[in-house]
């Protein structure tokens, strides 16, 4: 049996979802994937796939057996393309992730410019907040936020602004606006589902401020979506509400006691050849997430921006 041959059409089937779809993209005749597929589970001695009139299913052992076949066929394309001439243009599919709203403010935005320099390149992109195994879903890529844990993963630091408390003109003009983070006491503040507790820099001292509201949100997008909609006060990474911020409907309040935000960072498999396609979107996230000059000065806390240089 050609076991790399199985795997191929083992993953064809599974995304396709299918073993009509996979043998018309293999070319061969259905009969032949489903022997194929059932050959593979034969020298495995497990089932795979659950099979009904309907679909097809991945069991436990299934999708850990496709995990790991992702894994192998991607790091057989990595190799190929690592012998070939390097002025040849970065192709093949990149499977990545990334949270919602950095995806829909910030990636997407820019995508176009993405296809146009590398149109060889297929986007498979996931949006999810939460953090996941890349190698266990078969990714290449993902942009996460927050300290990273010692996965073995390599990481890099895409971006690190500070924490923005923020709420739209609107509700400032209704309530008026805190002057220290004591004063949040008075105001209706929109919660994470990070906590109620804010931490905020006073005299160079950490501080934490418990706050209060009506409304306790899931993910960045529905944070963002409450302050425009005037619901109050939050709190969150710069990139959150930076467009935002630029377009004026949405205020930075309580900017002197401003702590340093969470890092914006991309995350990949440790590998020993870095393929192209990988090495050309690393390059493209640090460029759409470098923060202009005057950005810069917006969302730097004073006591860290450098001082001016004397006359």
């Amino acid at each position: 049996m050609n076991k790399l041959l199985s795997m191929v059409t083992f993953v064809r089937v599974v995304e396709s979802g299918s073993f009509t779809a996979a043998a018309g993209q293999l070319g061969v005749s259905v009969s032949a994937v489903a022997k194929a597929v059932s050959r593979l589970e034969e020298d495995l001695q497990t089932q795979l796939l659950v099979r009904s009139t309907r679909k097809l299913s991945l069991n436990d052992e299934g999708r850990a057996f496709y995990s790991r076949c992702q894994q192998i066929l991607n790091d057989i394309e990595d190799a190929e393309s690592s012998v070939k001439s390097a002025g040849q243009a970065p192709k093949g599919r990149l499977r990545m992730t990334m949270p919602v709203l950095f995806g829909r403010l910030t990636f997407l935005p820019r995508i176009a410019q993405f296809s146009a320099r590398f149109p060889d390149i297929v986007l498979d992109v996931a949006f999810e907040d939460r953090t996941v195994d890349l190698i266990e879903r078969g990714l290449d890529i993902a942009v996460q936020v927050g300290d990273l844990r010692d996965s073995g993963y390599i990481s890099r630091v895409l971006n690190r602004g500070q924490r923005v408390t923020a709420a739209s003109p609107a509700y400032l003009s209704r309530h008026g606006e805190p002057r220290t983070p004591a004063e949040l006491a008075g105001h209706n503040c929109i919660v994470a589902s990070n906590g109620p507790v804010w931490q905020f820099n006073e005299n160079g001292r950490p501080i934490d401020i418990s706050v209060r509201g009506n409304l306790v949100v899931t993910g960045g997008d529905a944070l963002r979506e409450a302050v425009l909609l005037d619901l109050g006060i939050a709190q969150s990474n710069w990139w959150t509400l930076s467009h935002d911020l630029a377009a004026g409907t949405v205020k930075p309040v309580l900017e002197r006691y401003a702590v340093e935000g969470r890092p914006l960072s991309v995350v990949y498999p440790p590998t020993r050849h870095v393929p192209q396609k990988l090495r050309v979107m690393i390059d493209f996230l640090v460029e759409i997430t470098r923060l202009s000059p005057a950005a810069e000065r917006t969302l730097t806390p004073r006591r860290l921006r450098a001082p001016a240089a004397r006359k």
